[in-house]
C-alpha cells in the first residue's frame, strides 16, 4: 500500500443556515453553492501555554484551532445560493417594455449575512483507487462577494467567482469547527453522507 492518498480533486460545494439552540446546532434550507473550481483553508491555532518544573519544560497545553478563512473559487453564485449566504432579503422592480419585468437583488441595511454549514467534497487517490471524502466546516460567514470581469477577447477567458469566509467553532459544547467523513466510493454517497447532517439537528 502507499503511504498516503494524494488529493486530485475538489467538487459539490454545499451550504446550510446554521442556527444553535442552547447547544443544539441545526441546518435548515442546504443548497448547491456553485461548481467547484478550488477550495483552500487557512488555520490560525492559539500559542502554546507552556509549564516549567527543574529547569525543563514539563508541560505544554495548545487549544489547537483558533480561527481560520476558508477561500473559495467557483464558477459562478446560484443566484438562490447568493441571496442565502450574503442574506439578501430586499429586492426592486423594473419593467422594461410593456410587459417584461426586472427584478433585482437589493444590498442594503436589511441585509444580514448569515451563519452557514459549508460543505464539500475532496477526491483522493491511493494505489490506483480513487475515493471520495466528505468535509464539513461546521460554522463559516461568507464576505461579501466581489467582481473582476474582462470583456472577451479572441478566446473566451473562462472566469470564476472568488469567495472568502471566516471559519468559527460552532456552539456545541465540545464546540467542533470541522468534520471529515470516512472514504466514499462515489462522489454521490460522499455528498449524501455531507448533507446527511447539513439537513439535520446534532
Amino acid at each position: 500500500m502507499a503511504n498516503g492518498r494524494v488529493l486530485t480533486g475538489f467538487s459539490k460545494p454545499w451550504v446550510a443556515l446554521y442556527a444553535n439552540s442552547s447547544g443544539t446546532i441545526s441546518y435548515s434550507g442546504g443548497i448547491p453553492l456553485a461548481r467547484g473550481v478550488s477550495v483552500s483553508l487557512d488555520v490560525e491555532t492559539s500559542d502554546d501555554n507552556d509549564f516549567y518544573a527543574d529547569n525543563v519544560l514539563a508541560e505544554t497545553d495548545n487549544q489547537g484551532f483558533s480561527s481560520g478563512t476558508v477561500t473559495l473559487t467557483v464558477d459562478g453564485l446560484k443566484d438562490a445560493a447568493r441571496k442565502l449566504i450574503m442574506g439578501i432579503t430586499a429586492s426592486k422592480s423594473v419593467t422594461i417594455g410593456t410587459d417584461t419585468t426586472v427584478v433585482f437583488e437589493q444590498y442594503d441595511d436589511t441585509q444580514a449575512i448569515p451563519y452557514v454549514g459549508f460543505g464539500f467534497v475532496a477526491r483522493y487517490m491511493e494505489d490506483g483507487v480513487t475515493s471520495y471524502v466528505p468535509y464539513i466546516l461546521n460554522k463559516v460567514k461568507f464576505n461579501p462577494e466581489g467582481l473582476e470581469a474582462e470583456t472577451q477577447e479572441e478566446e473566451i477567458d473562462w472566469q470564476t467567482t472568488e469567495l472568502e469566509g471566516s471559519i468559527m467553532r460552532d456552539d456545541s459544547t465540545a464546540h467542533a469547527w470541522k468534520l471529515i467523513g470516512a472514504a466514499q466510493t462515489t462522489e454521490a454517497a460522499a455528498v449524501d453522507a455531507y448533507k446527511a447532517i447539513l439537513t439535520a439537528a446534532t
